[in-house]
């Protein structure tokens, strides 16, 4: 490979980037955006949940049980209501998710050991929303009924329970529970999958409608010093995305990296080099540009969102799905970057997706540079 040659289309290529500042906006601004949408607006934690409450008793113990969710963080009790009609009415106005009905012999139940049954309901329009809240629910239950289980114990004239297993979950590597600690890591996978997939995607095809091409063919430019120069600036374009997106996950949304930040950058050049392959294969096989976007926002964009495990889990997909996902690479380093952020996991562990993607940048080039050259013929 001819080095002067190989930085002639890279120059070139980098002519091409100053002249379209759309694209050159596109690929800097980007990652900012997303990563102040997603990184703000995409959540999966609920708190202070409106909450109505329906106490047909009004006793001093249903009234503890009611305090049990208005000491949770997770409830807020909107307001007391007297009817089912006032229950309806407020959520079917999104007023309150949810509503306590306790019956009218609440304390007698509680007092004489048998179980009160208290009816919940719960605005399912948001089922993911309605799942977490019915977590929550159970949660605070039960943390009630532990407190009563003391009591009468206490009444007994028993200090503590006779046995005890020790139910205090330990919750390792994202101790917070918070969503932006595992949405932050995978959302640098897919910043990296559409700079680096979706502008490569048109460097081969935009020569070819311009019509400059057949001068590239002239030359006595090697196919492998063409790729090299082509994809050159792009590689450096979605170092310096990678950058700015590991800057802000951890100073601006204080997401911890727990393992080598060495490591993290390394793989995460292998995975650029495969996005950067497959965009170019994309290209190759192009008609025109918007032909090229919309096969590189099919093939990479939406499977790295949707099919790599960075906000859907993975194992939870129909078989189908599953299956494909292993096509996808975002898959692979969502693992990867996860793994180094919140576990610090080393490449000991992580080297069966370092060698698929190994795989797949070997496989991309390759077709890539067998397309282009029937291309050229």
């Amino acid at each position: 490979m001819d080095l002067v040659r190989t930085w002639a289309v890279f120059r070139k290529e980098l002519i091409h980037i100053k002249r379209d500042p759309s694209s050159l906006a596109q690929a800097v601004l980007l990652p900012v955006v997303l990563l102040f949408l997603y990184g703000y607006a995409l959540t999966f934690d609920i708190n202070r949940v409106p909450t109505a409450v329906f106490d047909r008793e009004g006793s001093q113990i249903s009234r503890d049980f009611i305090n049990s969710f208005a000491a949770s963080r997770y409830f807020s009790m909107t307001c007391c209501v007297s009817s089912y009609g006032e229950i309806d009415r407020l959520i079917n106005s999104r007023r309150v998710w949810v509503a306590l009905i306790l019956p009218h012999d609440f304390s007698r139940q509680i007092k004489s050991g048998q179980t009160a049954r208290v009816q919940v309901i719960v605005d399912g329009t948001d089922a993911n929303t309605a799942n977490i809240v019915i977590g929550y629910i159970q949660s605070v239950t039960a943390a009630y009924n532990d407190k009563v289980a003391v009591e009468r114990l206490q009444g007994r004239g028993l200090s503590r329970l006779p046995v005890e297993i020790k139910n205090e979950p330990r919750v390792w590597f994202n101790e917070e529970l918070e969503s932006k600690n595992f949405i932050v890591p995978g959302l640098i996978v897919v910043i990296m999958t559409m700079v680096g997939s979706l502008l490569t995607a048109l460097t081969i095809v935009r020569e070819g409608e311009r019509g400059s091409l057949e001068g590239l063919f002239a030359t006595p430019l090697k196919k492998w010093e063409l790729i090299a120069g082509k994809l050159g600036p792009y590689f450096i374009i979605g170092m310096v995305d990678m950058f700015i997106a590991l800057g802000m996950g951890v100073l601006l949304f204080d997401v911890p990296l727990r393992g080598s930040p060495v490591l993290l950058i390394l793989l995460s050049a292998l995975f650029l080099i495969v996005m950067l392959g497959q965009g170019l294969l994309i290209s190759v096989l192009s008609i025109n540009q918007l032909q090229a976007y919309q096969m590189a926002t099919l093939l990479t964009f939406l499977p790295a969102f949707l099919l790599s495990g960075f906000v859907f889990a993975i194992a939870q997909m129909p078989l189908p799905l599953r299956l494909v996902s292993y096509l996808v690479p975002s898959r692979y380093f969502v693992t990867i970057s996860k793994g180094i952020y919140l576990k610090g996991t080393g490449l000991y562990i992580l080297w069966p997706e370092v060698v698929l993607l190994f795989g797949f940048a070997a496989f991309f080039l390759i077709a890539a540079q067998h397309k282009f050259v029937k291309k050229i013929r």
